[in-house]
């Protein structure tokens, strides 16, 4: 198995958690939709959650709502050490890279079976890597495997330009990936939740690639409600905002202390506080500044994560406003960071002028900073061919994500400060639940948005691939030189080369401004008293048979 040796790079700084457990608490009570108090026993967890799932097929979703409960129930062929960051063991109990990289061999797992009874064995996984490369794009394009398409490039459609070439099944418990060009951080992709492996019966009988169902305002197949691992919990229900899981009694692995999980939908911050604080819930995700004090004077416990996402201003150069490199240079001086940093988010977070975490390779100390200078952003102004159109800013309501605690708070901020130098901002509130990632990353008249990334793998690739290797419908235009730098830095092995190769990467991101990176947020989860472990972690690889409950 490999091991990371590049500069500037510290795996078990990244994925080490700091956990910072904090006495606090508070004070008021509130009716709820969960189970109540009396339902909780040691072997049943319930969780607060800021939004829906967007699906339960990881293949097809990204937020981190649907990834936690996805993790529960689907493993990869590999997962994250949670000590050194290093891929591990997971479907794979081994491999071996051949051909200079461009093939990988992996040994299987013996004696693993899916939820539904099926074997597990080489001819699964090829079934579903060839799903994720044949996949036929729907009319939304948004709706298909992004972590494939960030990794690989391509689908079967464009096979000349796939880095994916072939699975093939050497034996039941042998299987070999073939490349088009070697990835250096091939196998800690595929820590991604995107790569979970699915019952093939399942895809089938579920239809899985026919997206004609509907969950509020996501189309999904009959497979993304019913889904089907080899993971330590299998999908029991999805219903009036819960998501119940129930323990797997075939699991090959330690199946852990709960036999229950419910995950349930809060979208305000607020109403996940007093549900934990009323015994309703164990735990819940993305504590806001603004429910620390009461958290702590009622001795909860708070762990926060090591800071592994950026939260960002999206900026559409399909408006044509916006395809002025002024007008971009004027909105990112205008944007006081170190204020919105200071106020919205958990003390310890950073604002950031690049889009590369520091504990990476290929972050750059030498990037200059746009800084803040209200004056500079008018006189950018007056230069530019902008003329005072209005440019429409897409927001989230009601979510809360780990590199987004208060949205609705930190538009007002952002939208003010431009408004004083300048702009013609025009407000385009969107509920979360309504799809709002979908739309911003979609072809469309939004001239900014805010969103943000949280990583996922430890590489700098999971943070400029995704969102400056290909034309996206968020940012509006491409690049070709920096594509094909972040496509050439991918390939190169760890090293002086690859990480001067990012850090040029995000030079040119810096002066070409595609988008205006804010932060490096700490995110942080809220548990309760009767929690003595758990998996805390910055990519958010948190499986529930590692939690230990008091009894």
């Amino acid at each position: 198995m490999r091991r990371r040796s590049g500069a500037g790079r510290s795996r078990a700084g990244v994925i080490a958690a700091a956990l910072l457990v904090i006495s606090l608490a508070a004070c008021t009570t509130a009716p709820d939709p969960t189970p109540s108090a009396s339902s909780l026993s040691t072997t049943t967890f319930n969780f607060g959650t800021s939004s829906d799932p967007a699906g339960l097929d990881p293949a097809l979703v990204s937020d981190v709502d649907s990834n936690r409960v996805t993790r529960q129930i689907f493993e990869g062929l590999v997962t994250t050490d949670p000590t050194t960051g290093d891929p591990a063991p997971a479907l794979a109990t081994s491999w071996k890279a051949l051909n200079n990289g461009l093939a990988y061999e992996f040994t299987l797992r013996e004696n693993v079976t899916f939820q539904d009874g099926q074997v597990f064995n080489a001819a699964a996984v090829c079934t579903n890597f060839n799903r994720w490369y044949n996949f036929p794009v729907q009319k939304s394009s948004t709706i298909f495997p992004g972590s494939f398409k960030s990794l690989f490039r391509t689908f079967s459609n464009d096979a000349k330009n796939s880095v994916f070439k072939s699975c093939t099944a050497n034996s039941a418990l042998k299987v070999t990936i073939t490349l088009n060009l070697a990835l250096t951080s091939f196998l800690d992709a595929l820590t991604e939740p995107a790569f979970g492996i699915a019952s093939p019966a399942a895809l089938t009988s579920g239809k899985a690639d026919v997206l004609d169902q509907e969950h509020g305002a996501f189309k999904l197949s009959k497979f993304a409600l019913d889904p089907v691992g080899t993971g330590p919990y299998k999908f029991s229900s999805w219903k009036d905002g819960t998501v119940t899981l129930v323990q797997n009694p075939k699991y090959w692995g330690d199946k852990g202390q709960i036999q229950t999980i419910h995950f349930v939908t809060y979208q305000q911050s607020q109403a996940r506080l007093q549900a934990l604080l009323s015994g309703k819930i164990d735990g819940y995700d993305f504590v806001t500044t603004d429910n620390f004090e009461s958290l702590v004077k009622r001795g909860m416990q708070v762990q926060q994560r090591d800071p592994f996402s950026v939260m960002y201003l999206g900026l559409n150069q399909k408006i044509p406003e916006l395809a002025d490199l002024k007008v971009r240079q004027a909105i990112a001086v205008a944007i006081d960071k170190d204020s919105l940093v200071k106020n919205y988010f958990i003390e310890g977070s950073t604002s950031t002028n690049q889009f590369i975490p520091p504990k990476l390779s290929g972050f750059n100390n030498q990037v200059p900073s746009a800084g803040y200078d209200p004056d500079k952003a008018k006189k950018l102004l007056t230069e530019s061919s902008y003329k005072g159109e209005p440019l429409k800013f897409y927001y989230p309501l009601n979510v809360t994500r780990p590199y987004l605690p208060s949205p609705e708070k930190i538009y007002a901020d952002i939208s003010a400060q431009l408004t004083a130098v300048g702009f013609n901002i025009k407000p385009v509130p969107i509920e979360w639940s309504d799809n709002y990632v979908g739309k911003v990353t979609s072809a469309g008249d939004h001239a900014l948005d805010l969103l943000g990334l949280n990583g996922s793998y430890s590489d700098p690739d999971n943070f400029v691939g995704p969102l400056f290797g290909s034309t996206t419908g968020e940012l509006g235009s491409t690049d070709p030189q920096l594509v094909s730098k972040i496509d050439r830095a991918k390939t190169l092995p760890d090293g002086p080369e690859r990480t001067k190769a990012y850090q040029s990467i995000n030079a040119d991101i810096a002066t070409s401004i595609p988008a205006v990176p804010i932060a490096f947020p700490i995110s942080a989860l809220a548990l309760s008293p009767r929690v003595n472990n758990y998996p805390v972690s910055p990519v958010l690889n948190e499986v529930f048979n590692k939690i230990t409950l008091s009894s």
